[in-house]
């Protein structure tokens, strides 16, 4: 390379360099704000629930436990974190996920991150006039869990769908709202 060329070269870099350097990333004030504001109409599932459920197993055996939920905003109310638990009849847990909902502006789509039974995954929800549906793929089927809440009752159908079929409801739960829960920004780290 000619002298010249690398001159060139070094000052087309630094150039550039620079520029990057000088800006800045965008102020998350505006995103906040939508995400925030996305997440109050998830205000009803906050507190604590406790209800029966039912779920039918292979060949219709049919599991009943209790089930509670307790859910409310974190982040400063920019998402939405829930915990489910279900209680055997001797008190031993018998299921325990955790759900991190959230609100994509750029999208303007919900989503749930969630974590159960040793798996994870992201899955699209969609808030309705009574509550929210979230699908999860399931090779040729979809998992869909339908939440309608009314009168401080959380009412959810889990089903199994497959295109030309009708859906197989495998799961229901019906929560009544038992109480506040400072869970989960109570707690929060102090500075002293």
């Amino acid at each position: 390379m000619r002298p010249l060329s690398v001159i060139a070269l070094t000052l087309t870099l630094t150039s550039c360099a620079g520029s990057v350097l000088a800006q800045s990333p965008p102020d998350p004030t505006a995103r906040i704000a939508q995400q925030k504001a996305a997440m109050k109409a998830l205000a009803w599932m906050d507190g604590v629930w406790r209800g029966p459920a039912v779920t039918t197993g292979p060949g219709g055996r049919k599991i009943e436990v209790i089930q509670t939920e307790r859910s409310g905003p974190l982040l400063d109310g920019a998402v939405h974190v829930v915990e489910g638990r279900s209680y055997r009849a001797d008190g031993s847990t018998g299921f325990n996920a955790l759900g991190i909902i959230s609100y994509d502006p750029d999208k303007a789509a919900y989503s749930m991150r969630s974590y159960a039974m040793g798996q994870v995954g992201d899955f699209p929800m969609t808030l309705t006039p009574t509550g929210a549906v979230w699908t999860i793929p399931a090779g040729p089927a979809t998992i869909r869990y339908t939440i309608t809440a009314q009168d401080g009752v959380w009412h959810e159908v889990g089903e199994r769908v497959v295109e030309g079929q009708p859906p197989m409801a495998f799961f229901e739960m019906t929560l009544k709202r038992v109480g506040d829960s400072p869970w989960p920004a109570a707690g929060a780290i102090t500075p002293n």
